[in-house]
């Protein structure tokens, strides 16, 4: 069974009560419970958070009962991985069956497809690692454009191959983490300590599909790519 899983705290700091603020007519986690929910492939679905209005919301949607989340699971500080943990444990205790793939859906990236759900499952079926990472293309490279300070307090290109790199064409391609969508096997999940110690590797998605919430500027700017989406849609 595939575990759908997404992770919705009360609080934050960028922009208050966001997970569950109003994006294009409904509530910002809507975007992809929805998508978990309709995804003939998902077989049960789980929301962590300590928040009791998002949680009961979740729950009246089909989400499975699993309670609040622990309340050391609740702070700024709490890595994502613990909190995975727990969802993969309580979600197979309330499933009652084996989960095959924990599928991680970050409520505060909305603009995912549907089809970059499949994508990412197909691939983590297709090669079998330890996870599947949601990528984009980085705009800035740390062996061309990305600059540090050196000993001196002058700049210097934060990562250096001999000769350098003049060009962003001859530069090795680097990607930015993108918090969107990941897959991830239940076995390295429970034995695992952090994200990266085993084999992680890339789904590549484009960058407009991967902006991510974390400050009032991002909720007006998805707002708005989310509705001329729906306004195509809506043409179309």
């Amino acid at each position: 069974m595939i575990l759908g899983h997404i992770g919705a705290r009360k609080g934050s700091k960028g922009v208050p009560g966001k997970n569950f603020r109003p994006l294009c007519g409904k509530p910002l986690i809507d975007w992809s419970l929805d998508q978990l929910l309709s995804n003939p492939r998902v077989g049960a679905v789980v929301v962590s958070t300590d928040d009791p209005q998002i949680y009961d919301h979740a729950v009246a949607r089909g989400a499975l009962p699993i309670g609040l989340r622990p309340a050391e699971l609740a702070t700024d500080a709490a890595p994502k991985w613990g909190v995975w943990q727990h969802a993969l444990a309580a979600g197979e205790a309330a499933a009652g069956q084996p989960v095959t793939a924990f599928l991680d859906l970050d409520c505060t990236s909305p603009l995912r497809l549907d089809s970059d759900i499949d994508a990412a499952l197909d691939l983590f079926e297709a090669e079998r690692p330890d996870m599947v990472m949601s990528v984009c293309e980085a705009r800035k490279n740390p062996y061309f454009n990305l600059v540090e300070l050196n000993d001196q307090g002058g700049l210097k290109v934060s990562k250096e191959l001999p000769g350098g790199v003049w060009s962003r064409q001859a530069a090795p391609k680097v990607w930015e983490h993108a918090a969107s969508t990941y897959v991830v096997d239940p076995e390295y999940l429970r034995r695992a300590k952090t994200i990266y110690e085993g084999r992680v590797i890339p789904f590549e998605m484009p960058p407009e599909r991967c902006t991510d919430i974390d400050t009032p500027f991002d909720f007006r700017l998805v707002d708005w790519m989310m509705g001329e989406r729906l306004k195509g849609e809506h043409h179309g």
